[in-house]
């Protein structure tokens, strides 16, 4: 078997980053995100404005304002947006960014998802050195990101805040007793009145929302990542989506949604399938992947990437999905399986027909472990004097630093596969999935092939034991050109097959020229 090199000569040197498209432009912007996503092309980068341009000089984890330490708003997170450039990002995802409830609080800034008003941003957003508003600071923002061709989607929040639920008690469900609902464990919101007794649309609810549209269309966004969509019903969706769409038709809808969630409402709403939001108007949903770690066995790795597809297939090619395996509602990666977990992720992410997403954090590893966790707290915001947190996950109830597991090897890594993604965007974007047999249970293997060449996927799903295995590919010749792009050990080939030896846990990627998949 010959193996050449060049193709990692061609990643490491290229200083274009990956898609072309994000340098600078002239204005007037032109929205072209729901193009972007239903292609796979979208990079999509997640970060918290509150802690995303902080400052933290006691490096205690915690920005404490009173201390010397630097908040995070919309005016140092613009400074910092070539960062998200270089990270490969065509897309950045704000977490929630409007105001957030101080009552029956978690944490001491108050949840992300606490949301308190459909069309006031938060106030701790707001530069204090700056004379404009916190929207006008939002708007800028929005505008620099723009400028370097960055789309923006903004998280809208399924729940109000205990104190709207105090204000405007009729936008709200309540129970037998008259008492305000939660959902789940959601202990911090109240669950919105999305339809009335008699089965008609709350139009109180939708117009509210309405506003929340407003405001993001008034801000230049370009899409909305819809919080827990499956809890709204199929009208609510269809009316609201409609309603931006006639401002921006490529305006963006992400429904966080899964074909396999439970609803977390079970009690008070319906539930709303994946195929309904579809319909109503999203142009993409989670999928399963989210659930990733929990796979133990190829057939079901298989399953889930067939899932996606039968969806997209059904809506003609005009719905798709997004990678979900490291989210701001799942713990770290790093934390889950270490680094062999952490570089399958980030490969299968980068090789998958789907669109990728990261979250600020994750190129250097960070494990969202903080050393404030639980702690008392010497001011707040709320009426929780805790530092309440989500074990491993980002911070979303406090002033947290700005993520960073300081890992600069991994940084590398993440930076060579999002270069390859680029590179071979022929096969990786353009090209089929094809799934293939590895003989052993625990190891997945598939193609992303387009015409002669292919890139082919291998992991191993037992984390404890190494595997040696082969994957069956009939046009493979001991002369057939096998380029290595991440693996350990380098691979064989003997009669048709390609000869793999897979540490525990381990994804390995090679290039195949002039052999075609089929």
């Amino acid at each position: 078997m010959r193996k050449i090199n060049i193709n990692r000569f061609l990643l490491l040197t290229l200083t274009a980053f990956i898609f072309s498209a994000n340098s600078a432009f002239a204005y007037p912007w032109i929205n072209d995100l729901k193009t972007l996503f239903i292609s796979n092309k979208a990079v999509i980068y997640t970060i918290n404005i509150r802690s995303f341009g902080a400052v933290d000089k006691n490096n205690n984890d915690i920005i404490e304002p009173w201390l010397g330490d630097t908040p995070g708003t919309f005016i140092n997170a613009q400074k910092r947006l070539d960062e998200i450039v270089e990270l490969g990002a065509n897309t950045i995802y704000l977490l929630p960014v409007t105001k957030v409830g101080k009552l029956k609080a978690l944490g001491t800034s108050g949840s992300l998802y606490a949301m308190d008003s459909f069309n006031e941003l938060n106030p701790q957003l707001d530069d204090k050195n700056d004379s404009k508003s916190v929207f006008a600071e939002a708007k800028s923002f929005i505008q620099a990101a723009h400028k370097k061709k960055l789309r923006v989607i903004i998280d809208m929040p399924s729940c109000g805040s205990y104190d709207m639920s105090l204000e405007k008690p009729d936008l709200f469900i309540k129970d037998k007793h008259g008492n305000t609902v939660y959902p789940a464990d959601w202990t911090d919101v109240r669950l919105f009145k999305t339809v009335n007794s008699d089965g008609s649309l709350n139009k109180e609810l939708l117009s509210n929302y309405k506003k929340f549209a407003d405001m993001a269309l008034a801000l230049g966004a370009d899409g909305i990542r819809a919080d827990v969509a499956a809890i709204k019903p199929y009208e609510f969706w269809k009316e609201f989506i409609s309603y931006v769409r006639k401002s921006d038709p490529q305006f963006l809808f992400i429904a966080e949604a899964s074909t396999s969630w439970d609803n977390p409402a079970k009690d008070y709403v319906t539930y709303t399938s994946v195929e309904d939001l579809l319909k109503a108007g999203f142009d993409g949903y989670y999928g399963d992947w989210g659930n990733f770690g929990k796979i133990t066995k190829a057939k079901d790795f298989h399953k889930l990437v067939a899932a996606d597809k039968k969806i997209t297939d059904k809506f003609d090619g005009q719905k798709t999905t997004m990678a979900t395996f490291a989210t701001h509602d799942q713990q770290s990666p790093m934390l889950i399986g270490g680094e062999n977990y952490w570089d399958m992720v980030l490969w299968l992410t980068a090789t998958l027909p789907l669109n990728s997403y990261f979250l600020d954090g994750f190129p250097t590893g960070d494990t969202y472990i903080y050393k404030y966790e639980n702690q008392k707290a010497a001011k707040t915001f709320t009426d929780d004097d805790q530092y309440f947190v989500h074990r491993g996950k980002i911070d979303i109830f406090n002033a947290a630093k700005r993520p960073d597991g300081g890992k600069k090897e991994l940084k590398t890594k993440y930076l060579t596969a999002l270069k390859f993604k680029y590179w071979a965007k022929n096969l990786l974007i353009d090209g089929k999935y094809v799934p293939l047999n590895t003989g052993n249970q625990s190891v997945f293997a598939y193609a992303r092939t387009n015409g002669a060449d292919a890139v082919v996927v291998i992991g191993n799903l037992d984390n404890k034991n190494n595997i040696e295995t082969s994957i069956y590919i009939p046009k493979l010749k001991a002369t057939s050109f096998v380029s290595p792009m991440k693996m350990g050990e380098p691979p064989e080939t003997k009669n048709g097959r390609l000869l793999v030896k897979l540490q525990p846990g381990e994804i390995q990627v090679f290039m195949l020229s002039k052999v075609p998949v089929k």
